[in-house]
């Protein structure tokens, strides 16, 4: 089988246009635009339209569009951000977590993390197309996030709407104002650029030391393997998130030190229950902390991660399935779940590794997904 594609004097992994392709002609996003949170193999069906996924998936289709130069990637993103804009809660002035065609939600809340996935997927498809309204939105996040989530001593990760309630917080990572909410912050960064508004930057920057004063707690008291791979999905958030100030001593040790953590839990655990996902993301911060000079990458630990990663995309005769990224696997079985942000993190992460293998570094983190 061909490893790549020949389109003038552009060469295609092959795993990209196939990942690309799912993403297409999967349903994963269905005919309004919005994306699901993930698909279930053995019921053909998917889950419920997420904010947070249809952001994602829109940064994803413009990574192909850059890639690819085809204008169907585009053409989806767009359709991602006008729900994400149609979306929005003007009376509440809010991005609910959830979306459907009826406007019936099983809950009604917003949360910090998804705000920040969805203004980074705007102003992508906003900085493609001029379109103001994506800009306008994404502001808007930015703009709650830090009036509706920010208090004196951390972030509250879950508002409940129209009241903008703090929800109680518990032991899942999602429901806790921890490290990996950087990841979201960077909205704030992308925001201060686009507009020029510095007052943005200060908010990131705050988030930042939170970060880095609690980031090496995350993983204690912490026995259970599974949730032990599920924390190293919110780690690789937090290692990603501080991509951008690499450039600092106490960064360049955070990442050193995060990396060499969150590689000895992946290969600690990783027989009962492996996210490809994590896979993708450790492969990620390691090529950008070595393009940018942070972190002098550990080859065969990358190559490891990248073999890894790439096991988990499926190849089927049903293109609901085929080219996308399996969730991962448990006790050596996969799970039941095609995934749209394990596609565009493993399809990012191999594709930077094949960059690598061009002599292209990894030099600029506004592409993260």
């Amino acid at each position: 089988m061909s490893t790549s594609i020949e389109a003038g004097a552009r060469t295609t992994p092959l795993f990209l246009i196939r990942a690309g392709q799912w993403f297409l002609r999967s349903g994963i996003q269905e005919t309004h635009g919005g994306v699901a949170r993930y698909h279930h193999i053995a019921d053909n069906r998917n889950a419920r339209i997420s904010t947070e996924i249809t952001g994602y998936t829109i940064s994803a289709l413009m990574e192909l569009h850059e890639r690819t130069a085809d204008d169907a990637y585009l053409e989806a993103a767009t359709a991602g951000a006008d729900l994400l804009c149609g979306a929005w809660d003007t009376s509440a002035s809010a991005m609910p977590f959830e979306w459907s065609a009826t406007g019936e939600l099983p809950e009604h809340h917003s949360y910090f993390f998804d705000n920040g996935i969805i203004i980074r997927g705007l102003l992508r498809v906003w900085s493609a197309t001029g379109r103001q309204r994506y800009l306008d939105i994404a502001v808007q996040c930015a703009d709650s996030m830090r009036r509706d989530f920010v208090n004196t001593t951390d972030i509250h990760p879950i508002l409940a709407l129209p009241t903008k309630t703090p929800l109680a917080r518990d032991s899942r990572w999602s429901r806790s104002s921890d490290c990996y909410q950087l990841k979201s912050a960077l909205g704030w960064l992308s925001v201060a650029e686009a507009t020029g508004d510095t007052s943005y930057v200060a908010e990131y920057e705050r988030a930042l030391e939170r970060a880095l004063q609690t980031h090496e707690r995350f993983f204690d008291h912490e026995p259970d393997p599974q949730r032990v791979m599920d924390r190293l999905h919110a780690y690789g958030y937090f290692l990603e998130a501080i991509l951008p100030r690499a450039g600092r001593p106490e960064v360049r040790q955070a990442l050193s030190e995060g990396i060499t953590r969150a590689a000895g839990h992946l290969r600690r655990v990783r027989g009962g229950f492996e996210r490809s996902d994590v896979n993708g993301q450790i492969l990620r911060v390691r090529l950008w902390a070595d393009g940018l000079g942070a972190v002098p990458l550990d080859s065969t630990s990358a190559e490891e991660e990248a073999a890894w990663a790439g096991a988990y995309q499926m190849e089927c005769a049903d293109a609901r399935l085929d080219g996308g990224f399996n969730f991962g696997q448990r006790g050596g079985a996969p799970t039941d779940y095609s995934n749209p942000v394990s596609t565009a993190f493993c399809l990012q992460g191999l594709a930077l590794w094949d960059d690598r293998s061009r002599g292209i570094p990894a030099l600029d983190w506004r592409k993260l997904i």
